[in-house]
């Protein structure tokens, strides 16, 4: 995987999507191309118990992949979607994403995984690939919403190195990295002595 680093402040290009291998799947960027895969993966209705709404079908779910290829109308955004493409099946398994505002930077992240690939991992290693690479690209801190009863996407986000805060948002809990310390001055080393 090449270095990469994320591009924020005035005149600085939005944040630029890239693969993302893990050990045994592939993130890819999400393309309207994806579309008709996925709408098998996120057909079952009980994805939807902690995050609402309904699955889509290939129609709507074309439409809004375009939206967010697109990406954000906000130039202080970035949206960033990945299919989770299992490696040995050749087949897609469900999605991770990042919201980026590029001041901090913070990133968001959520992640689904269709019904017939849970219980295997996937959300787990896709998120800690996503949430590491998310660092290295420069952002902060990163964060998810989680409900309260979901137990299974809380033990994705202890495991992708994010802890429960007492942050409610919209009855879920903000869980969040621990934030990167900013960069000050630089302060004298011992061999060499401040001017005071």
């Amino acid at each position: 995987m090449r270095k990469i680093r994320l591009q924020v402040g005035e005149g600085n290009p939005p944040f630029t999507i890239t693969s993302i291998a893990t050990d045994r799947f592939d993130l890819l960027p999400l393309t309207v191309g994806h579309a008709a895969e996925m709408a098998v993966v996120l057909a079952d209705p009980a994805l939807h118990t902690f995050i609402g709404g309904e699955p889509l079908d290939e129609d709507a779910l074309r439409a809004r992949y375009a939206r967010l290829a697109a990406g954000s109308p906000d130039p202080a955004v970035s949206w960033l979607n990945w299919v989770i493409r299992v490696r040995d099946e050749d087949r897609l398994a469900g999605t991770v994403q990042a919201t980026v505002r590029h001041e901090g930077p913070v990133a968001e992240v959520a992640w689904v995984v269709g019904t017939a690939w849970q219980g295997r991992g996937i959300a787990t290693e896709a998120a800690r690939g996503l949430v590491a690479w998310l660092l290295e690209a420069g952002a902060r801190t990163v964060v998810a919403h989680i409900h309260p009863g979901h137990a299974a996407s809380a033990a994705v986000a202890a495991a992708a190195g994010l802890s429960p805060t007492d942050v409610w948002q919209d009855g879920e809990i903000r869980w969040t990295t621990p934030p990167e310390p900013a960069r000050g001055p630089e302060r004298p080393t011992e061999a060499q002595p401040s001017n005071s």
